[in-house]
C-alpha cells in the first residue's frame, strides 16, 4: 500500500513524470486536480472563477485526504497543495512526497510555452512572471523542501528516480 505524491511549482511537469514513475513503479496515476473537478463537476479554472482560491483549497484538502484509500498510485499534486493546512504533513505520513525541484526562469519559460492560461497566473503580463515565480516560489520553498525527496525536475532520469522511490520504500518501512 504505497501512494508517492509528487509536489513542485506549477509547470515543474508533476503530471507527465506522474505518468511515466507509475508506469515504470506499475502503480496508477491520477492528479489530484482532475480528481478535485471531478467531485465539483466543474473545472479548477471555473471553481477558482466561481468561488474563488479560498474555497478551491478547502476543496483540494478534502479530496487530497480521501486519496488515503487509494493504493500503489502516483499522485500529481497542485502547486500550492503542500501550502496549506496540513496537506504536507497528510502527505508524508500518508505516502513518499518527492519535489520535483525547478528553478523560476525554467518554469516561466514552460508556463509561457504551454499555451495554458493557468488560474493564478491569467492576469499576470509575460514580463511580470518570472519576478512573480520567484516571489511565490520563495513562499512555497519551505514546504516543497520538507519532501522525502527531492529531483531536478528539468531533467528527470525516471528509471533513477524509481529506484528512490522504491529504495525509500523499503527503508523506511
Amino acid at each position: 500500500m504505497v501512494r508517492v505524491y509528487l509536489v513542485g511549482f506549477m509547470g515543474s511537469g508533476k503530471s507527465s513524470a506522474g505518468k511515466r514513475i507509475a508506469a515504470l513503479l506499475g502503480y496508477d496515476f491520477t492528479d489530484l486536480d482532475a480528481l478535485l473537478e471531478n467531485d465539483a463537476g466543474i473545472s479548477v479554472t471555473e471553481i477558482f472563477s466561481k468561488y474563488g482560491e479560498k474555497w478551491f483549497r478547502k476543496k483540494e484538502r478534502e479530496v487530497l485526504h480521501r486519496t488515503a484509500n487509494m493504493t500503489d498510485y502516483v499522485i500529481a499534486c497542485g502547486g500550492g497543495t503542500p501550502c496549506y493546512f496540513d496537506n504536507m504533513e497528510f502527505m508524508k505520513e500518508a505516502g513518499i512526497t518527492c519535489y520535483l525541484e525547478m528553478e523560476a526562469s525554467q518554469l516561466a519559460s514552460r508556463l509561457r510555452s504551454s499555451g495554458t492560461k493557468r488560474p493564478l497566473i491569467k492576469d499576470i503580463p509575460e514580463a511580470g512572471l518570472t519576478p512573480w515565480i520567484e516571489k511565490k516560489l520563495s513562499e512555497r520553498m519551505k514546504f516543497y523542501e520538507l519532501a522525502d525527496i527531492t529531483v531536478n525536475g528539468f531533467s528527470i532520469d525516471y528509471s533513477e528516480l524509481a529506484e528512490k522511490l522504491l529504495k525509500y520504500r523499503k527503508d523506511n518501512r
